[in-house]
């Protein structure tokens, strides 16, 4: 019997994007039948976001911590959390979590170094383009990391907070987006990390100019994969 997801969630466009790819995948994987459970817990969005912009990574990790544990109760066996800007909290939160946590930066780096890339560009918030989220587990790997200038960030920024994070998808804003990924290509990047749970709404294969990494579907695989038995999950530390 596939092994009970459970989904923290922190933007609702982003969680519900995960939820719907888990099934994709899994009817892809499985068909008709075997498919995993999942149940998803959610704190408010604006208590995560009040939390980050104070810089206030302790309650982060509490609200993460909390999810976990009510996950758990229902049952779930690992967690995930679907939003880049917060796996840092995943990693404050995961010692005191009753289930193990599956995060989304190891496995876009994992594809993107299977793929054997040397150099990727990343298209997300700010605070994630700008810090550590990708930059050390791909830099650990060898490959380089590729960020639109400080006028393009604000752009996507804006857009990520103003639009899509409420399900708003302007053409507008999404030519914006490929033009962004059309100058990460010029700069010589060979891939480009969806890294915001939220920007496929807008980018997608078909559309898109470089090979894309979309970390909320990479989740959802991972997730599936964990569940059928294809991929181990760390043990739970409490």
């Amino acid at each position: 019997m596939p092994k009970h997801i459970g989904i923290a969630a922190v933007s609702p466009e982003g969680s519900a994007l995960c939820y719907r790819d888990i099934f994709r995948y899994a009817s892809k994987r499985l068909g008709e039948r075997g498919h995993p459970l999942v149940t998803l817990h959610n704190a408010p969005f604006e208590r995560y976001i009040a939390a980050l912009y104070r810089d206030d990574w302790p309650t982060i990790a509490h609200l993460l911590t909390t999810s976990a544990r009510i996950l758990a109760a229902a049952g779930a066996e690992f967690a995930i959390v679907p939003d880049n800007l917060m796996q840092h909290g995943v990693h404050l939160a995961e010692s005191a979590s009753p289930i193990p946590w599956l995060t989304m930066t190891d496995l876009v780096t994992e594809a993107v170094v299977a793929d054997g890339l040397k150099k990727v560009g990343v298209i997300g918030t700010k605070m994630v383009m700008f810090g550590s989220t990708y930059q050390t587990h791909l830099g650990l790997k060898g490959v380089r990391y590729g960020v639109p200038d400080e006028a393009e960030a604000d752009m996507v920024d804006t857009i990520i907070f103003k639009e899509l994070v409420v399900g708003e998808v302007k053409p507008e804003s999404t030519r914006r987006l490929l033009s962004v990924v059309e100058n990460l290509k010029a700069k010589g990047c060979e891939g480009v990390i969806l890294a915001s749970t939220e920007v496929p709404l807008a980018i997608c294969a078909e559309n898109c100019p470089l090979p894309m990494y979309d970390s909320t579907q990479l989740l959802a695989e991972g997730a599936v994969r964990v569940a059928i038995g294809e991929r181990l999950v760390g043990a739970p530390k409490a």
